[in-house]
């Protein structure tokens, strides 16, 4: 029997940010799906990942000198660096078989234990060149495309799964909804494919005891569908008659949040909020709340793995201990954060030429340049921004970020950033990094001295950016939305930008933004640095030990996949069971 086999969770994702070599993810959900993995792996818990190769990346951003994006397709060599399987499984596509391989990458754990994560590809001889194709491009190509896309994340995913011996999975989670065919899947192994027709609700039963979704998706508009004549044509018409009666099909559509919803046990939210506001969307459906987190090891900078190893020798095994960073000198604190600080200031000057002081305040903001992140809100009055300047004193501001290459909206924030650096370039400096990836991340968030988030609410579902810089002592000024909402304490962890009573009152929102900056944040970081050191300490102690993937996970195994601890038995290689104690106490 495989060594492998004795997994008992398969976390499918459609983008998985599990070495910063491969460029398999477009930004925050497959970071946290790389995250959790990671954790996975520390925490010992009998997991594997499942996602697609994607060859040709995401995409590689170029910025010209006003902001205008261009891509191109971020070519890479899996062969140079995963490991290739003999298994191949198929499934059927417009009526023809596609075949499907893996390839598998360890991530090991600080206790040494690894998670498997298997890249299904389909660039095989044996396919249509148009075939070979579908596993390219992450959020590429037209519906088609992408419901292909899925076929193969969900379908070939449990095939593969079986085919490497994977048989004590007992949980299959649905990280979005990009992999809910996973559960046709899993009917199909129940009842078998020419049963369809004769599904009950005894046979779905069976299907949810194994399942769990985790939706990211705050706005209904946004939710994956696909027409049901496309469906039809890929999926054929015994599938689509069991999802109508099995009311996963919405207005002509094939919708994959109702279909995992319809199949999963257990359903959360990624932060209490968006629980609340998920609930509401889907009133016919319990929806829990289990807020994101990020990898402590990963996240931390090296000058604050440093101070944390010295003081806190514990802090990786478990992140909770973090809260005793209080012990910790706020000197101490400065000195790890000045030298995070020049390491991000020095490698934009060598990107961008773009010359910044390690002396002047700086804020830092990166994420998916998309509309409701209102990344440019911060520009809504450049008069104000002077002033600022001049009563206050200097600030400046990085940027990063990257609009989908469909996200016309998306790349015209981008350009009026790049208009008002231009506008304001003789009193504050502005610089925009273009390509933004993972080490570009973890120097953001390191090296930022406040971390700012404007999203347009309720559209936050989460957000982990300030989580990442909450673990290198950066406090957060934000909109309270998505994870904020939890971790925001005023003065403590950072500060809030307008109300929760004005949430459609932008105006609101932007006089709160200038007044923070200009009142409290600018003269705290000049005239109190020791007290903006002791903030910055309490951002670790409060939000670093608790906004991170050791805690969220523990959740997930507590209280998703094994709530009454049942079903924690691991199966041997000589077919004995014995129980798998270990990572469920780590959960705890």
């Amino acid at each position: 029997m495989n060594s492998e086999s004795t997994a008992r969770i398969a976390y499918f994702s459609m983008e998985i940010a599990a070495d910063p070599r491969f460029p398999t993810y477009a930004g925050g959900l497959g970071v946290l799906a790389g995250d959790t993995l990671r954790s996975a792996a520390d925490l010992a818990i009998p997991m594997v990942g499942v996602t697609l190769l994607h060859r040709k990346g995401y995409f590689r951003q170029h910025l010209d000198s006003r902001g205008q994006q261009s891509e191109e397709p971020q070519e890479w060599n899996p062969e140079q660096v995963l490991e290739p399987l003999e298994p191949k499984v198929s499934v059927q596509l417009d009526e023809h078989e596609v075949n499907v391989r893996a390839w598998r990458h360890l991530i090991t754990g600080v206790t040494g234990h690894t998670v498997p994560v298997y890249f299904l590809d389909v660039d095989l001889p044996t396919n249509s060149a148009w075939d070979r194709t579908l596993t390219d491009q992450l959020y590429g190509g037209d519906d088609g495309y992408r419901l292909c896309q899925e076929v193969i994340l969900g379908i070939a995913g449990v095939r593969f799964l079986r085919a490497m011996g994977h048989r004590n999975i007992s949980r299959f989670h649905m990280n979005e909804g990009h992999s809910a065919l996973l559960t046709l899947a899993l009917l199909e192994e129940e009842i078998g494919r020419h049963n369809l027709t004769k599904t009950t609700a005894a046979d779905i039963e069976k299907v949810r005891e194994k399942c769990v979704f985790t939706t990211h998706t705050p706005v209904p508009a946004a939710l994956d569908k696909f027409p049901l004549e496309l469906a039809q044509r890929f999926l054929g018409d015994d599938r689509i008659r069991t999802f109508r009666e099995t009311e996963c099909c919405t207005d002509g559509t094939l919708n994959m949040t109702y279909l995992a919803l319809r199949c999963s046990r257990y359903v959360n939210g990624v932060a209490m909020r968006h629980g609340e506001l998920s609930q509401s969307m889907f009133p016919d459906y319990p929806i829990h709340s289990i807020t994101n987190g990020v990898h402590a090891a990963t996240w931390t900078s090296a000058p604050f793995r440093e101070l944390y190893d010295r003081h806190i020798p514990e802090w990786r095994h478990d992140n909770l201990y973090l809260r005793y960073a209080v012990g910790i000198s706020a000197e101490e604190i400065r000195q790890a954060h000045a030298r995070a600080k020049r390491e991000l200031l020095l490698e934009i000057y060598r990107s961008t030429s773009v010359q910044l002081s390690d002396s002047v305040a700086t804020l830092g903001f990166a994420r998916r340049a998309t509309e409701y992140k209102r990344a440019d809100l911060l520009f809504s009055d450049l008069n104000r921004l002077r002033a600022i300047r001049k009563n206050a004193g200097p600030f400046q501001v990085v940027f990063g970020g990257k609009a989908h290459p469909r996200d016309e909206a998306g790349k015209a924030v981008i350009r009026r950033i790049f208009e008002a650096a231009a506008a304001l370039r003789d009193v504050i400096p502005i610089a925009y990094v273009s390509d933004y990836d993972f080490r570009w991340a973890q120097l953001f968030a390191a090296g930022a001295d406040v971390w700012l988030n404007t999203p347009h609410r309720p559209f936050e579902a989460s957000g982990t950016s300030g989580m990442k810089a909450a673990l290198n002592a950066v406090p957060s000024l934000s909109v309270r939305d998505g994870w904020w909402v939890e971790g925001h304490f005023e003065g403590v962890t950072g500060w809030s930008i307008g109300y929760d009573e004005d949430p459609e009152h932008q105006d609101v929102e932007i006089a709160s933004l200038y007044d923070k900056l200009e009142r409290t944040i600018l003269p705290l970081f000049y005239s109190q640095p020791q007290a903006f050191a002791q903030l910055m300490r309490s951002t670790i102690a409060v939000n670093g030990s608790f906004f991170n993937t050791q805690r969220m996970l523990a959740q997930y195994v507590l209280d998703a996949y094994f709530p009454r601890g049942e079903d924690t038995e691991t199966e041997t290689a000589a077919g004995e069971t014995q129980p798998s104690a270990s990572w469920r106490t780590a959960a705890k």
